[in-house]
């Protein structure tokens, strides 16, 4: 039995993997999936979320709640992480590695230390959405399918702005760590993308290639949980098991 540690993305919250951890549950698996600070208002309002509620939360409590987490579970955690939520599951990675068993990244990139989610590809976008402190849930999500849209304006909330803009402290402690990468092909990030990431020779980009890393393609949208449930269970328990594409295999 592997225990899964989900953390959802912008504006979600544990409500996001129900259909996953039911999967994994029914695998003979252990799911937790996570509320972040600020992010559960939506399960008990049905929709009727309170404007700007959560906006005082900080990256640093994001990860503080992953680090309780982990400590909770004990060793040998697969904690997977969709889009935002890998700036604090990384970051509570890199303080408890010896909790750690595997770090699945879904559709997301790697931050490096100083970093904030407003310096990536998407990070003007972002800015430019805070309004009072937070970030409104996004009226047409790319990635949801048609019959999950309903449910998730009932259930997402206004995201902490601070989460964002707040920078990942990581000592690198993480890097040791077995890793998986989820690519969902129909948002645009690929193994051909990561190759030549690597290709450039950028340090960063390094541990990409190193034993114990692998890699999967969906052909979904950006939000797998949502759209392939089953799919994406089928993956994660495939990831803990070690399996999986290496970058150049």
């Amino acid at each position: 039995m592997t225990t899964f540690l989900l953390v959802p993305g912008l504006c979600m919250g544990g409500w996001a993997w129900e259909a996953v951890a039911a999967e994994l549950t029914a695998r003979g698996h252990r799911a937790v999936p996570v509320t972040l600070p600020g992010l559960g208002e939506g399960e008990n309002k049905e929709g009727e979320n309170k404007e700007g509620e959560g906006r005082s939360v900080g990256l640093a409590e994001h990860t503080a709640a992953v680090v309780a987490l982990l400590d909770a579970q004990g060793p040998g955690v697969v904690l997977v992480a969709h889009s935002y939520g890998i700036f604090p599951a990384l970051s509570a990675a890199d303080r408890r590695p010896e909790q750690v068993a595997r770090v699945v990244f879904v559709d997301t990139g790697i931050p490096e230390d100083g970093e904030s989610v407003v310096d990536s590809l998407v990070g003007a976008s972002l800015l430019s959405a805070i309004e009072g402190g937070v970030i409104p849930v996004p009226r047409e999500p790319a990635g949801v399918p048609a019959a999950e849209l309903a449910r998730y304006h009932r259930l997402a909330v206004p995201h902490p702005a601070a989460t964002v803009t707040d920078p990942v402290e990581l000592t690198g402690a993480w890097r040791k760590l077995p890793t998986t990468g989820v690519f969902c092909l129909e948002n645009g990030l690929s193994l051909e993308v990561v190759r030549a990431l690597h290709a450039t020779g950028d340090p960063r980009f390094a541990k990409l290639a190193e034993p114990g890393v692998t890699f999967f393609e969906m052909a979904t949208g950006h939000f797998p949980m949502l759209s392939a449930p089953v799919e994406l269970a089928d993956v994660l328990v495939r990831a803990a098991a070690g399996e999986g594409a290496g970058l150049y295999a």
